[in-house]
């Protein structure tokens, strides 16, 4: 399929020894990840990104290497690993393409987490263990045309109608839409209140239009949630939580997977420039020769590694149950201007060649542009920070700590 005959050959950058830090199963879990990337996503993957379509193919694969529900319990299907794992995975999954990373964050953090943390006893057995082999697959509606950053304002609603409810409105910016079985859908009740509500594809009144003419995640499929009187079985109603805090929190888990998965797309292009300095010539010698270039090169790998160490201590935190949203909003911020920083610079050492196919930089530049804005875009996360350090929010109502994005 496609250019197969392209070799991957990528090397991970590790300059401050973090694989030390690194458990055997950390390594197998990344080995694993990394050896399917190189073999089943890198020689197909330009290909799909020129074309504009997700390669379904590579489903089974994903869920093959554990990378839907990594942090799931096995009882469930999961892989049962720890954060770190998860992260790691992420990272290779990036490092290939952020829109395939998005497709599996989705799956895991979006999808199987709410049903897991919200969900009763019968929705874990109904949904989990097929989601987590892609034999099911789902998208998170959250967002609206209307509400991003403010999801709090979000206008769709269900009405108690006896055995059922009736779900009106609609989603937008829906990663895996067109092609999910069931959609995890943040809507308010009469009272106001928001619930989560899982819905199935043949429902009546429920369609996903796809997401045309985009320029970023050319090779992730971006759709609508669109409920016309949709009839939802009260079966379907997430039981555990009520409030923001629902949606808010499944973001969570999603931006901690961004701020790993952020550092592969830095670590391809910086690969890609480094390898391609040391054989461009240019004035009798090699560019890797040049001190603007050398400048490029150390700046990245510092960079990197920078983002390298606040990923792992995150997840160190994540496994100790102590990481705050907030630490996880500024690895997602951080990690990711980092990759789209990384990016351009790598675009500028492969000169014209950078904005060619024939090299991933200009496509993860391109994706990095949509991860910068989603789960939390760069500005909020920034606020989210500030709000952090002095206690007084800057966007938002009075009850700011639950208004978060």
């Amino acid at each position: 399929m496609g250019q197969s005959n392209k070799q991957d050959l990528f090397e991970a950058p590790d300059y401050y020894l973090l694989d030390e830090l690194l458990t055997e199963e950390h390594k197998l879990v990344r080995e694993s990840a990394r050896k399917w990337v190189k073999r089943e996503l890198s020689p197909i993957i330009d290909e799909y990104a020129q074309k504009s379509a997700f390669p379904m193919p590579l489903l089974k694969g994903l869920a093959e290497i554990g990378a839907f529900g990594p942090t799931v319990p096995s009882e469930y299907g999961g892989g049962g690993l720890d954060y770190i794992s998860y992260g790691l995975i992420m990272q290779e999954l990036e490092r290939g393409d952020s829109g395939i990373r998005s497709t599996a964050s989705v799956q895991g953090s979006l999808v199987m987490y709410p049903i897991l943390a919200f969900g009763s006893e019968e929705q874990k057995q109904k949904y989990l263990p097929r989601l987590a082999t892609g034999e099911l697959m789902g998208c998170f509606g959250l967002t609206e045309p209307d509400h991003g950053s403010d999801p709090g304002g979000m206008t769709c609603s269900f009405k108690n109608a006896g055995d059922h409810v009736v779900l009106s409105g609609s989603k937008m910016w829906i990663s895996n839409a067109p092609f999910a079985d069931i959609a995890v859908v943040w809507a308010k009740n009469e009272a106001g209140n928001i619930k989560g509500l899982i819905v199935e594809r043949g429902m009546e009144g429920f369609s996903t239009p796809e997401t045309h003419n985009k320029w970023s995640l050319r090779a992730s499929a971006t759709g609508e949630l669109v409920f016309d009187q949709v009839k939802v079985p009260k079966e379907n109603i997430l039981p555990g939580v009520e409030g923001l805090k629902g949606p808010l929190n499944c973001l969570n888990q999603a931006r901690y997977g961004i701020a790993w998965g952020s550092i592969g797309a830095a670590m391809d292009c910086y690969d890609t420039a480094l390898r391609y300095a040391g054989q461009r010539m240019q004035f009798g010698k090699p560019i890797a020769a040049f001190q603007l270039q050398q400048k490029k090169l150390a700046e990245m790998i510092t960079e990197i590694t920078k983002a390298q160490l606040l990923a792992w201590r995150l997840g160190t935190l994540k496994n100790e149950n102590r990481a705050s949203p907030a630490q996880v909003s500024m690895a997602k911020r951080n990690n990711v201007d980092m990759a789209l920083r990384i990016a351009r610079e790598a675009r500028q050492v492969l000169g014209g060649m950078g904005i060619t196919g024939e090299y991933s930089i200009m496509r993860h530049m391109m994706n990095l542009e949509s991860v910068i804005t989603y789960e939390g875009t760069h500005d909020i996360h920034l606020l989210i920070t500030g709000q952090d350090i002095t206690g007084i929010s800057a966007f938002g109502g009075d009850s700011a700590g639950d208004k978060a994005p």
